[in-house]
């Protein structure tokens, strides 16, 4: 079998832990070959934003015919959107595409607190993205944000929030609760068929930048590869896991440090 073809759709991090950079690393340290079209150059480091510069919707819109007209595309993860009308031209240039999975990460806020998503793109986002996704995967600021509720607090509340977001078009919903208080950091994957809960344990660092651009980059590589929606979360949610628990070897950084992507690669 030829080796999985990703693409990313996203936003820069100069300071490689989070947006393509992350994305790229995970798809290489997934085995699987990785492509990226840029929605969005950031200035920023581990420890915040200090400005974004949005990249021209039609020139997303090429890009993305330009890949597709080209190499076989086995699934796309979405990550940073910035604006409404880049989230058209996305949804308008994938519609053609409607059989390859895509994994849609709604960010909305940087680690360090900065927007990445103007208020305005939330609604193109929901009305245009959602219904293409083969999985969403909101942290719970982002599934609050996409349902106008308060953030869930606890398991049950998670429930309810993945259920009704499920009901706005994508396929199934993986919620995370890394937000959640405690010693746990569980997800909750909602589908058609009902609900399975992933156990986790919360790692004490502060080594997490690019946390959620790298599980759900993750997930679209073990999609492309061929493994069944459960079976490709459970297995993004172990390599982020020990990404996490390695990221204190590298130094990168005074903020929030990136995960160590090649922890199993690297000795």
């Amino acid at each position: 079998m030829a080796i999985a073809n990703i693409l990313s759709i996203a936003g820069s991090d100069p300071s490689g832990g989070a947006g393509i950079q992350a994305d790229l690393k995970t798809f290489a340290a997934r085995g699987t070959y990785g492509m990226a079209v840029l929605t969005a150059l950031t200035a920023q480091n581990t420890q915040g934003v200090s400005g974004v510069h949005l990249v021209p919707p039609a020139f997303v819109a090429a890009q993305i015919a330009d890949v597709f007209g080209d190499v076989r595309v086995d699934a796309v993860k979405i990550g940073m959107i910035g604006s409404a009308e880049i989230a058209g031209a996305v949804a308008d240039a994938l519609l053609p595409h409607r059989g390859t999975p895509v994994v849609l990460d709604p960010v909305m806020v940087a680690k360090g607190g900065a927007s990445l998503l103007a208020e305005a793109a939330v609604a193109a986002l929901t009305r245009r993205l959602l219904p293409l996704a083969t999985v969403l995967t909101p942290n719970l600021p982002e599934a609050a944000a996409l349902l106008g509720e308060p953030e869930a607090a606890d398991r049950a509340a998670m429930e309810g929030q993945a259920t009704r977001l499920l009901a706005l078009g994508p396929k199934a919903v993986l919620l995370k609760g890394g937000h959640l208080p405690g010693g746990e950091s569980p997800d909750v994957l909602a589908t058609p068929g009902g609900l399975r809960w992933y156990e986790g344990v919360r790692v004490l660092t502060r080594n997490t930048h690019g946390t959620g651009c790298s599980l759900s980059s993750a997930i679209a590589a073990e999609i492309g590869k061929g493994r069944p929606l459960a079976d490709a979360v459970a297995a993004a949610k172990s390599f982020i896991a020990g990404a996490v628990r390695s990221s204190d070897a590298l130094s990168v950084g005074a903020g929030h440090g990136p995960l160590h992507h090649f922890h199993a690669l690297w000795t």
